[in-house]
């Protein structure tokens, strides 16, 4: 007994009048979602793109997709009702199915391309700058290789004198069919031509001066407005200064990418600085005026009285400018730690005693003690005392 089948507007998720864009619609959500090389070895995702395939295939065509209606799955099996025979999957082009909905996922998918012009590559390079001068802003200067027009054969890649030809592999289309073997037997599907590269001209008589490329690669300098507020792994992009087009089209983008070389003083979070400033234990507790090293330079701040370390305070708008708006910043926190002098003289050391004797006298044997005396004393201390 064959197996039984599902109903192929159920395995596509459709109405039974669905039209054309709707079944092409959820066919390629199941393709890409089932499809094998996305789960090698998986033999249920496999069974289930094939059951999406095999149902697209024949709904897609509108003399199946009547045939299907009138008779059901019995219309491809021998014998069937309606007389219609067996239908044999083995013999179809697939290529429309798979060019469509995966480009080049078969293997070229060049099914689209065109001998127009098209824009040529982009290409990236980077560059290293300091951390102010991704937070104000800066010129910089880089040299780089870039392909220029032949000036010889202005492109052509022609021995001047000489034109191209027609290739002969692909008659001038650029593009081939190549045959496949597939889930479904033989598939045909569009590719690139290998001898012309999509272009359907080669050259017999090529330029002596650019090897038959059309383009000579020179060294150039390229200036680099970087803007500020810009984070470290950011690229600035400068138009038209890529590769160069094909058959007349613009030329690619430069994309470059800024390093930021960490500064010693400063850490970044989104457009907010973080820093250390050390303060002395007079100023801590005794507050006063203490200089803050920040990106617009040094600026004055009033400690209060009693200040802790690791106390943290906030400078607002002393941050990284904004890369939407320069005149919007974020702010600059500062942590104050007090530092704790390791050298000091006979007259200094006198003092902190005379302090801490006023604060607790901590020096002495007694006032560390204090605590310990006021503890209440457990059975087993009793017992040592007596």
């Amino acid at each position: 007994m064959a197996e039984q089948k599902r109903d192929y507007y159920e395995v596509l998720g459709v109405d039974r009048n669905a039209d054309e864009a709707t079944l092409k619609k959820a066919y390629r959500q199941l393709a890409k979602k089932y499809h094998p090389d996305m789960h090698p070895g998986d033999k249920e995702a496999e069974a289930k793109f094939k059951e999406a395939s095999e149902a697209y295939a024949v709904l897609s065509d509108a003399d199946k997709r009547r045939q299907y209606d009138q008779f059901g799955h019995a219309a491809f099996e021998g014998g069937g009702a309606g007389g219609a025979g067996g239908f044999d999957f083995s013999g179809m082009d697939f290529s429309d199915i798979f060019g469509d909905i995966f480009g080049d996922f078969f293997g070229g998918g060049s099914r689209r391309a065109s001998n127009g012009p098209m824009k040529g590559s982009n290409i990236r390079t980077s560059v290293r700058i300091k951390f102010e001068e991704a937070a104000f802003g800066c010129e910089k200067e880089i040299e780089l290789v870039l392909k220029d027009e032949c000036e010889t054969c202005h492109g052509t890649g022609a021995k001047p004198g000489t034109a191209k030809k027609t290739c002969p592999k692909c008659g001038g289309k650029g593009k081939i069919v190549v045959t496949q073997q597939s889930l479904f037997g033989m598939m045909q599907n569009v590719t690139t031509c290998p001898d012309c590269n999509g272009s359907g001209q080669i050259i017999q008589d090529k330029c002596v001066d650019c090897h038959g490329t059309g383009y000579i690669a020179r060294k150039k300098r390229i200036q680099v407005s970087i803007p500020a507020g810009i984070d470290n792994g950011q690229c600035v992009r400068i138009r038209e200064k890529g590769e160069p087009g094909i058959n007349g089209g613009p030329r690619g983008d430069l994309l470059v990418e800024v390093l930021i070389t960490p500064s010693e003083k400063f850490e970044r979070s989104g457009y907010d600085v973080y820093s250390i400033a050390p303060i002395s234990f007079a100023q801590a507790a005794l507050g006063g005026e203490v200089i803050i090293d920040t990106l617009d330079g040094q600026v004055s701040y009033e400690v209060v009285a009693g200040t802790q370390t690791n106390t943290r305070i906030r400078l607002r708008g002393k941050g990284i400018p904004s890369l939407r708006n320069a005149n919007t910043r974020g702010d600059h926190y500062v942590t104050l730690v007090v530092q704790v002098p390791t050298s000091i003289n006979a007259a200094a050391k006198e003092a902190l005693r005379t302090f801490d004797e006023n604060c607790g006298n901590t020096l002495k044997e007694g006032g560390t003690k204090v605590k310990q005396e006021k503890k209440r004393k457990g059975f087993r201390d009793k017992i040592k005392d007596l």
